[in-house]
């Protein structure tokens, strides 16, 4: 029987809301202090979310917004010194505690650390802001908690192409089915897919309405004794959160849930 080894983990909107409450603001904060007059809303954010990484957003921002560039300026150089300052706004947004862990998802944690099942983070975050979120919402010393830690740029392709999982994997030797992923994008379940790992989605206001046939089990959160999950599509749960136990079915089982119906249920759960 197939055995689970490891857990790895997405970061935005799969460990913590930082999309929403944290990146956007810091993006916002740095188009101000740079004297632009942009502003992202929740409901442009949704759209940008499309695409993968910070500078990569920006530019499709203005490629599709076109919104007022500063006279003469080079277009790459304004990016990249955007970028550098949103980075430490949103630094300083998670040492201020504005950002916390989503229901689950430390005492998942815990328990794997208990269990000795490996953990691993896959994510297009910078690498600063993945430890920075680790370092304020978890412990001081929770980077160390994770035997490989992938993020930014560290492959060539960004999600949804699958080189981050395939990092992570040939860093820890491990095979596919003895790992579950954590995710809460589309993006994120095809690249996962593309390496063959078998995928919890947990959704949130962002990405509810987006295709998740490929996932082995969609929730709202990880949920917790007194706040309990809804499992949306997928493995039944008999208990009102996600732990271990139900990790290692997922892993275990030998033929893929029928998906036909899965848009319908997530539609008819909002």
């Amino acid at each position: 029987m197939t055995t689970l080894q490891a857990l790895i983990f997405d970061v935005d909107g799969t460990l913590a809301e930082t999309e929403r409450d944290g990146h956007r603001v810091a993006f916002n904060q740095a188009f101000a202090a740079a004297g632009l007059p942009w502003h992202w809303s929740q409901g442009i954010y949704g759209v940008l979310l499309q695409v993968a990484g910070g500078k990569e957003r920006i530019h499709f921002f203005i490629e599709k917004y076109a919104p007022p560039l500063p006279v003469g300026c080079d277009l790459d150089e304004l990016i990249a010194e955007i970028h550098h300052a949103k980075t430490g706004y949103y630094a300083a947004l998670l040492q201020s505690g504005q950002i916390s862990l989503r229901p689950g998802i430390k005492r998942l944690i815990n328990e794997a650390r208990q269990q000795n099942i490996r953990l691993a983070i896959a994510t297009t975050s910078r690498l600063e802001n993945a430890l920075a979120l680790l370092e304020t919402a978890l412990a001081p010393d929770a980077p160390s908690w994770f035997e490989v830690i992938a993020a930014g740029d560290i492959v060539p392709r960004k999600k949804p192409a699958a080189d981050i999982y395939h990092y992570v994997l040939d860093k820890m030797a491990l095979a596919p089915q003895n790992c579950l992923v954590i995710e809460d994008t589309e993006h994120g379940l095809t690249a996962a897919q593309g390496a063959d790992l078998t995928t919890v989605i947990t959704v949130n206001d962002y990405t509810k309405r987006q295709n998740f046939a490929a996932a082995a089990l969609v929730l709202n959160h990880l949920g917790k004794p007194d706040q309990p999950c809804q499992s949306l599509w997928g493995h039944p749960l008999t208990q009102p959160y996600f732990d271990l136990s139900v990790a290692r079915s997922l892993v275990s089982l030998s033929e893929p849930p029928n998906l036909s119906c899965v848009a319908k249920r997530l539609r008819d759960s909002d």
